[in-house]
């Protein structure tokens, strides 16, 4: 089940609000945990089980290493337990077949002709997410920054908590503790949070998903017979699409929460006004980058070795975070680009990106979108040799003979020009500025009313991708 679902929205959500504002407040935890679970078994319940133990067994590890203070090797013994059971099935299912197919791929360069199988593996939804997630918690409580929870029920009701389980935020367990054991609902959090579960909605349904068949099209036509002009414009609509679908699903899951009484951290803070590729990553997937830099760069050394050591350490990160969103080298290729960019800015350029004056503040700008649309080509097409055609596509020059033409685009452009209009200025943070003015008042409602119900319209007429995060 996804949010934007007409079964979520119309049955789902109300029933499930009406019982849980309707039930004391010591009987919600357990309607969480329930209520997630039936969630997680319309869209995966073949994996149900994996999540159900992931939560037993780490319980359980939590509970030994706080019983274990003091006593230091018992306590990394858990700790490392913990790390290659949760670790472990994230990689199994995620990466065996990658690591299958490039041994196969090394053994016919080797002229070997042993060959090994791949296997029928399908990635359990939100596994990445919901892994990082109890992995923090087992971390915290073996540093001491926080009590293992004595409650199943309340744990479980963290790592299954339907607003943000199938694909973020990555909430720390630390962050929503005293909401888990104490939280107040309202009729003020109940608003609130449904209009900013309205605005999500509309990103994802009327924008992310109608320009997403601008790049759907492009995919269609065949990498080799379009225009440059048009692979420009595809790939600027790839980019919109998985910010709008991305964004909007963390701000349904940030309104969910607070229709629940908790307080979600925000996973985007307009990272297309951003001005460098640095700052645009401290504002795209914002709790992502959080759990990397608490749980891999400082613990690493993060800038506090030198600076060959802070570059290691950043590589390290950036690989990573390449590897997490995919089991592909487009995903490591994408990631190592990122760091590239990273250390020419810390060492060459960020201070002149970030000047405070006209002819800086255009540059950066024109270099950012430039970046953006760079940046998610490399992320989208997985096939390498696809990829190789496209970016030639982009960049006709290193392509000798290849001509520049306007045949295909001006068509599409025109087509989609209301949209890719629309995506440029909701990328901006002015239309939420506006909006937050006016959310408690009588426009606002009409608003979003006008929003829900225009949403509702492209759901029942069958305009709707599933989350592009699913697949990562």
């Amino acid at each position: 089940m996804v949010f934007s679902s007409l079964l979520f929205i119309f049955v789902f959500l109300p029933v499930f609000l009406v019982l849980y504002y309707i039930l004391p407040a010591k009987s919600r935890n357990f309607l969480l945990l329930t209520g997630s679970i039936l969630f997680y078994s319309f869209g995966e319940p073949y994996y149900l089980f994996l999540i159900l133990c992931s939560i037993l067994v780490n319980f359980v590890i939590g509970l030994g290493i706080e019983n274990f203070k003091g006593r230091s090797f018992e306590k990394k013994t858990l700790l490392i337990l913990s790390l290659l059971y949760n670790f472990g099935f994230l990689l199994f299912f995620k990466y065996t077949n990658f690591f299958i197919e490039n041994i196969n791929a090394l053994l016919r360069i080797l002229d070997i002709h042993w060959r090994f199988y791949t296997l029928n593996l399908t990635l359990p939804l939100g596994i990445s997410f919901y892994t990082f997630q109890i992995v923090s918690y087992v971390i915290d409580v073996y540093l001491g920054k926080t009590e293992a929870d004595k409650s199943l029920v309340r744990l479980g009701a963290y790592l299954c908590m339907f607003p943000q389980l199938i694909a973020g935020p990555i909430v720390v367990y630390s962050d929503i503790r005293d909401a888990l054991k104490k939280r107040t609902i309202s009729a003020a959090g109940l608003d609130n949070g449904l209009k900013t579960f309205i605005i999500g909605l509309g990103y994802k349904v009327i924008i992310a998903n109608r320009i997403g068949t601008l790049w759907n099209e492009v995919c269609t036509i065949g990498f080799e017979s379009i225009s440059t002009p048009l692979a420009w414009l595809g790939a600027f609509a790839y980019s919109m699409q998985l910010y709008f679908d991305f964004c909007g699903y963390s701000m349904m899951a940030v309104g969910l929460g607070e229709m629940l009484g908790f307080r979600m951290p925000a996973n985007f803070r307009h990272p297309y006004m951003a001005r460098s590729v640095t700052d645009f990553w401290r504002r795209w997937h914002i709790t992502l980058g959080a759990w990397f830099r608490e749980y891999v760069y400082i613990p690493l050394g993060g800038n506090r070795k030198g600076k060959s050591r802070t570059m290691m350490n950043l590589f390290v990160v950036w690989f990573l975070v390449g590897f997490w969103h995919g089991a592909a080298w487009n995903f490591i290729l994408w990631g190592l680009f990122i760091f590239m960019l990273q250390i020419i800015e810390k060492n060459l350029t960020l201070r002149w990106l970030n000047a405070d004056n006209i002819l800086a503040k255009l540059f950066s700008h024109i270099y950012m979108y430039f970046y953006i649309l760079v940046s998610w080509t490399l992320f989208a097409i997985s096939d390498f040799h696809d990829l190789g055609v496209y970016l030639t596509r982009l960049f006709p020059f290193v392509e000798t003979g290849r001509n520049i033409n306007f045949s295909d685009f001006t068509g599409y452009a025109a087509t989609y020009a209301p949209l890719l209009i629309a995506s440029i200025i909701f990328a901006t943070d002015y239309p939420e500025k506006l909006f937050d003015k006016l959310r408690s008042r009588f426009l606002g409602v009409v608003i979003s009313l006008v929003i829900f119900w225009l949403s509702v319209y492209y759901l029942s007429i069958g305009i709707n991708n599933p989350f592009l995060y699913f697949r990562y």
